[in-house]
């Protein structure tokens, strides 16, 4: 594999990254106010965009609420992927209407803006956690991510296993295969999720 390719590659991910912007429904000035300085109680009123992982969400008579763990924005104001545990505590989210928990489920990444309106006291466990409540003006709902997901070996659609390059003898172990087609190769697939409709 030529060396170029990785760095191509690297390259045009870097450009679309340096592309990224904050959607239009989430542009805006807000107070950087944690979740957990909300809990304390004294910043009612302000104007916050927070967003995370849904807990559960919950639709009732006039709005549904949305329970989330809350995670640090990136440059998108997309809540930070990956299982880094860089949680931010909880909150709950209320916007008028019905959304549908089979939408909002369990895991989506949401961003929210609106306004804080004091706290609600739900249980976690047996420990009354007092959840920060926003008052939302947006619930927005992410993509899914990509699965990426990490195929250790050979393959190739066009030769199969055991012909042409990577095979013992043939590539393989230190032949002129014995990196990308070689047993030494590894390669991701990326599992993108369907379109939504």
């Amino acid at each position: 594999m030529s060396l170029y390719r990785p760095l191509t590659l690297a390259a045009a991910l870097a450009l679309l990254a340096g592309c990224a912007s904050i959607p239009t429904p989430l542009v805006g000035n807000y107070t950087d106010v944690s979740t957990t300085s909300a809990q304390q109680g004294g910043a009612g009123g302000t104007h916050v965009r927070w967003g995370g992982q849904i807990i559960k969400t919950e639709p009732g008579e006039a709005q549904t609420c949305f329970y989330l763990m809350a995670r640090p924005l990136d440059s998108q104001a997309r809540p930070e992927g990956g299982n880094t545990g860089d949680n931010q505590g909880r909150f709950v989210a209320c916007r008028s209407g019905f959304y549908d928990p089979e939408v909002f489920m369990r895991g989506r990444e949401v961003t929210v803006t609106g306004t804080l309106h004091g706290t609600v006291s739900e249980k976690v466990g047996d420990y009354d956690y007092a959840y920060p409540r926003v008052e939302a003006d947006v619930v927005y709902l992410w993509p899914k991510r990509p699965i990426m997901v990490d195929y250790p070996g050979y393959y190739d659609p066009f030769w199969g296993p055991g012909w042409g390059p990577g095979y013992y003898g043939y590539g393989g172990f230190g032949g002129w295969g014995g990196g990308y087609w070689g047993g030494g190769g590894r390669r991701v697939i990326v599992v993108r999720p369907p379109p939504h409709k």
